[in-house]
């Protein structure tokens, strides 16, 4: 914390507008004065309100990291390991252990990766500074009557950039709002506790209108002309209106809901990629965040938790997404050859795409575009490493273009929180 004259004017007259409107809200002066009243701002964040991804995902790349192999493993884990509890939430909230063990490892990879960012600094910046301050300064009053309440000690808020924390990641409004005491010791602690996290999320579907027992939708089979020209998450027809087109269940099996059920066809890749027709629980899981891709990873995920062998259509690309494990296998692939990339831990940022770029130009490998892909992998797995590193280091210089074509089709960043958990 800075002293208050070492602090932007602005940012102390806001702090003071900021203490007026929390204690208006209920919050202690003392809790406020505590937490908030003399931290120094994070101007890190601002950038993250505008932040454009370096380049598009393709789908295909966006769900290979999300679902697979290792996450269908871990989620296994965690249903027998949370077998109880699990049991009891499906009872009380309706909502099957499979789904609700797919949104924390979507969210947190099981409780790994909470977010590093202390959540009242974050939260105090972006109520003074940049966009939607009176969003922020929601959250962040909810944020200190958290504390305040003991639910959650004010050192364990640690979080996304945009105040998300948790094994779920609750937005401090979503929690005020929806979390509950899974485990009877009186307080509700998503940070702490797994049975508060699992019975808060199955809480979240139930009210976000979960239907206990009805599937999130299907893998579908498109006829060969004809169906698939109406497409999107809103555009719900009776199910009939689907299946009188020809569309039929990718695995053979039979749709048994009722043919006057509001159902959506999706289409992310086009129609020769993977086809789902969606009901009302994935627009439950929808407004978890408000991203199709990021539904349909949850969704996915679910069904292969529950011995699911995963999708029946390929993606309609020569060059498939990487597992984690491969995005590790292809860092540690780079730096043998030379590439300062740093940890080869599975997270392809700025570095690791350089240093593919100079491989696909050392390689003859077309385009260069810095994409981590099987084909990159299986190039470095087969060639022999580079005599000496490339003449351009990644580490030190930016000579080889960032600038990324665009793979159609792409999943855009997550949106911007608005309402509800995120």
């Amino acid at each position: 914390m800075l002293p208050p004259d070492l602090l932007p004017p602005e940012f102390v007259q806001c702090i003071d507008g900021l203490r007026a409107q929390a204690l208006s809200a209920g919050v202690d002066a003392a809790v406020f004065d505590r937490h908030v009243r003399h931290l120094t701002p994070d101007f890190t964040v601002l950038p993250l309100l505008d932040k454009q991804p370096e380049f598009s995902t393709p789908i295909w790349d966006y769900l290979s990291g999300l679902v697979d192999q290792e996450r269908v493993d871990d989620g296994k884990a965690m249903l027998s390991t949370h077998a109880q509890t699990l049991s009891r939430v499906a009872a009380q909230y309706g909502v099957d252990a499979p789904s609700v063990v797919a949104v924390w490892g979507v969210e947190s990879n099981f409780g790994r990766n909470f977010g590093k960012r202390p959540l009242l600094v974050s939260l105090t910046t972006l109520s003074c500074m940049g966009r939607r301050q009176a969003f922020f300064r929601g959250e962040l009053i909810s944020a200190l009557q958290i504390v305040q309440s003991g639910d959650v000690e004010a050192q364990a808020l640690v979080g996304s950039w945009a105040g998300a924390f948790g094994h779920t990641q609750f937005m401090p409004s979503t929690f005020q709002r929806i979390a509950v005491d899974g485990d009877g010791d009186g307080r509700r602690d998503l940070v702490a506790s797994v049975p508060d996290a699992l019975a808060s999320t199955a809480n979240f579907l139930k009210v976000a209108g979960w239907r206990s027992g009805e599937p999130w939708g299907y893998e579908v089979r498109l006829p060969e002309a004809g169906a698939g020209t109406v497409s999107g998450r809103t555009e719900r027809l009776p199910l009939s209106n689907w299946t009188s087109q020809g569309i039929v269940r990718a695995d053979g099996g039979a749709i048994t809901l009722p043919p006057s059920t509001p159902a959506a066809l999706l289409l992310p890749a086009g129609r020769q990629g993977p086809a789902f027709l969606v009901f009302r629980n994935f627009d439950a899981i929808y407004s978890y965040n408000a991203a199709e891709s990021y539904a349909l990873a949850i969704a996915l995920l679910s069904d292969r938790l529950r011995g699911g062998t995963g999708l029946r259509t390929p993606w309609p690309t020569p060059d498939p997404g990487l597992s984690r494990s491969e995005r590790r296998e292809l860092q540690v692939l780079l730096l043998a050859r030379g590439h300062a990339i740093g940890e080869a831990d599975g997270m392809i940022g700025t570095l690791s795409r350089q240093a593919i770029q100079q491989e696909q130009l050392r390689l003859g490998l077309q385009p260069v575009d810095g994409r981590a892909g099987q084909q990159i992998l299986r190039a470095l797995r087969d060639g022999a490493p580079a005599a000496t590193p490339p003449a351009t280091s990644p580490a030190t210089s930016a000579k080889v273009p960032i600038a990324l074509p665009a793979i159609a089709p792409v999943v855009p960043p997550p949106p911007m929180p608005e309402s509800g958990r995120k």
